[in-house]
């Protein structure tokens, strides 16, 4: 039975802001709900490995999420992270921000994880996915006229694969592209059918 029959006998929600997750989702075939907006502390242990960051904000957002679960509920949260030298890029604060984030990737390669937590109301279940993204140097004409255009604020590193600047910039991926724009959908696919 494919995942989508299966998942008609249960209530999925998305606990996310993020379009890109819900178009995702929808282009997985899978119908789901997404869940009002909740305050969730993204903050993290200072000395956390930064490859843990993500799953445990997925964990964060899930154990925030401010209803009772029913038996039929799945409650899916994700968290992405850009690393690069061992360093988190986040969402940037303003042009400035986005701007020193992307000097920071220009010419070089920097890794994408995305944790996810699959929560039902008995059962909880966090994986992560890292893949590996390779930039070309970027001008500064080239930052500015993609900050300037695509505002990128709402985006950890400061970029969407998906937009302008992976179409020009981005040299080669070493794993999943969806991974990159948000949620690893071939993943959770996966994760979900194992579930159910």
């Amino acid at each position: 039975m494919l995942l989508h029959e299966k998942l008609k006998a249960y209530h999925l929600i998305l606990a996310s802001a993020s379009p890109r997750r819900r178009q995702l989702l929808a282009d997985c075939g899978l119908v789901f709900d997404v869940a009002a907006k909740f305050d969730c502390d993204e903050s993290f242990p200072a000395d956390m490995p930064v490859h843990e960051v993500a799953e445990y904000i997925s964990q964060q957002k899930s154990r925030s999420y401010p209803q009772t679960l029913s038996e039929n509920d799945i409650l899916l949260t994700a968290d992405t992270v850009v690393i690069v030298d061992d360093v988190i890029l986040g969402k940037p604060a303003d042009e400035q921000d986005a701007e020193r984030m992307l000097r920071m990737l220009a010419g070089r390669s920097h890794k994408v994880i995305t944790g996810v937590t699959i929560r039902m109301a008995n059962s909880s279940h966090s994986f992560s996915v890292e893949s590996g993204v390779k930039f070309r140097d970027l001008s500064d004409d080239e930052i500015s006229y993609y900050i300037g255009e695509y505002r990128p604020f709402d985006k950890a590193g400061a970029y969407g694969i998906q937009e302008w600047i992976g179409y020009v910039a981005i040299e080669g991926i070493d794993g999943s592209f969806f991974n990159v724009m948000g949620l690893p959908v071939q993943k959770l696919y996966v994760e979900l059918n194992k579930l159910l």
